[in-house]
């Protein structure tokens, strides 16, 4: 079942184009409605079990793969906004079929790097999702596309580098005979090199999750990519650099992250406020949203390398569920845009003529502010609560963020949707037929776990605290 899991997206990808042309958008949606049902039928068993063979034997290379609790509610994430995305991208992309492929394509990519326990492995599916990811923004975005473009693929093509470096280095000075997570762990690397290896590790998560200053790329990443919001959906669903610390650093670096774990913190604290009071100023609804990321992915960043249980349990809640609020953030946004022609903060009025998308718009930023009663504030509050037992006063700065995004979401939100429309400004229609699924079906699962989050901080709990116990540290 594992397999039909992470690899029915990417064969339907493929098979789409066989597919009459008037049909492309029903098959890529069974595709991707399959694998939710294939992710939720895995859930109700428990998870997906372990497995692993042999890949690729002279190098010590295998196939090892598994769905534990926080692979499976990040699968069940990245399957869910994956539908969303090829529905809306079937409504509003023209000629969607090579649109549409690529979604699939990455949602291959990124389930096999939760599902991942070989670091090869690891590496191929984060290298996987990253072609499409580059083809959506190369074939779909604006006329400044390449430059974003080629910042992007360094970024992430260097930080690649160093990690694939850091991979080889672990089995060779450790001993292990393969790349496999669990005999990494029988013969762990110590001393000195472990620090180095772990640096070159953290240079691939750190652009990924992103953390400053390897952020760079990101805000042009955004604001380039095809107006619909569609790609920037799956954009969202690639900030798995925090998924890689947790899953990866923490049980094969342990000493090196607690040796570093001030100035880590340090930084993702900064990366939080930094990315909030930048978001401010904003007056492009991608660019504001890319910021707004970046201050939730500081906090994340904070609760995983605080070492402590309660904020690595609320940065994996949050890591998993700012996706959804986000990635339909950029789907509003996208809305907005085909119906003013502007991704402008300033266009004003639109309350007055598109009421239900100005209301389902604020619940999403009432999510995203943290709000009690959404997910973001499940998440938000576990990491600063955990953090604070580690270092206060990081805990306070990462926390002034909060108050700060409350400030920048609010401002833009009443110039786009509550301020006068200005004379002779094109009329805007409201939310029609799919828009209501696209935007409702987000919001429901945010209510609904921010409400009654038990069942996904049952799946997290257990896979943190064994981590946790494994490594002799509870907090």
């Amino acid at each position: 079942m594992i397999h039909f899991f992470i690899f029915l997206p990417v064969l339907a990808s493929l098979l789409i184009f066989l597919v009459p042309v008037r049909w492309r958008e029903e098959f890529a949606g069974a595709a991707a409605g399959l694998t939710l049902a294939g992710g939720l039928w895995s859930w109700s068993v428990g998870g997906l079990s372990y497995f692993s063979i042999p890949w690729i034997s002279a190098l010590g290379v295998t196939y090892s793969v598994q769905m534990d609790g926080v692979s499976l509610l990040l699968g069940l994430v990245t399957a869910f906004m994956s539908l969303i995305a090829v529905i809306y991208a079937g409504k509003r992309v023209p000629k969607p079929g090579t649109m549409l492929s690529l979604i699939l394509m990455m949602e291959t990519g990124l389930l096999g790097i939760f599902a991942a326990r070989d670091l090869v492995l690891f590496y191929v599916f984060f290298e996987d999702a990253l072609i499409p990811a580059l083809l959506m923004l190369a074939i779909y975005g604006k006329s400044q596309r390449m430059p974003a473009l080629v910042k992007f693929a360094a970024y992430t093509l260097l930080g690649s580098l160093f990690m694939l470096i850091s991979i080889i280095g672990l089995k060779f000075y450790g001993g292990s005979p393969t790349f496999a997570l669990a005999d990494l762990q029988a013969h762990p690397v110590t001393g000195p090199v472990q620090t180095w290896l772990f640096l070159g590790f953290l240079a691939a998560m750190a652009v990924k999750l992103p953390l400053f200053p390897l952020h760079a790329w990101l805000p042009d990443f955004h604001a380039q990519n095809h107006d619909s919001g569609v790609a920037d959906v799956m954009g969202t669903l690639y900030k798995v650099g925090a998924y890689g610390l947790f899953r990866f650093a923490l049980v094969l670096f342990p000493d090196a992250m607690l040796e570093l774990r001030p100035i880590l913190m340090a930084l993702a604290a900064f990366t939080a406020l930094y990315a909030a009071w930048i978001a401010f100023s904003q007056t492009d609804w991608k660019r504001l949203l890319a910021y707004a990321g970046l201050s939730h992915m500081g906090l994340v960043g904070l609760g995983i390398f605080s070492l402590n249980e309660t904020a690595m349990i609320g940065a994996l809640f949050l890591l998993a569920f700012q996706n959804v609020y986000t990635g339909a953030l950029f789907l509003a946004t996208g809305m907005l845009q085909e119906r003013v022609g502007s991704l402008s903060t300033r266009v004003g009025g639109l309350m007055t003529q598109a009421g239900a998308l100005s209301g389902l718009t604020m619940t999403l930023w009432f999510a995203s502010i943290a709000v009690p009663g959404m997910a973001g504030f499940i998440g938000e509050f576990s990491i600063l609560l955990g953090a604070y037992q580690v270092s206060p006063w990081l805990a306070f700065f990462a926390g002034l963020s909060t108050i700060a995004a409350a400030a920048y979401a609010l401002s833009a939100y009443q110039t786009t949707y509550w301020q006068m429309r200005p004379a002779g400004a094109v009329i805007a229609h409201d939310l029609r037929n799919l828009d209501w699924l696209v935007l409702g079906a987000p919001i429901a699962v945010a209510l609904f776990f921010g409400i009654y989050s038990g069942p996904a901080l049952n799946l997290v709990q257990p896979v943190v605290r064994a981590v946790m116990s494994g490594l002799g540290s509870g907090s």
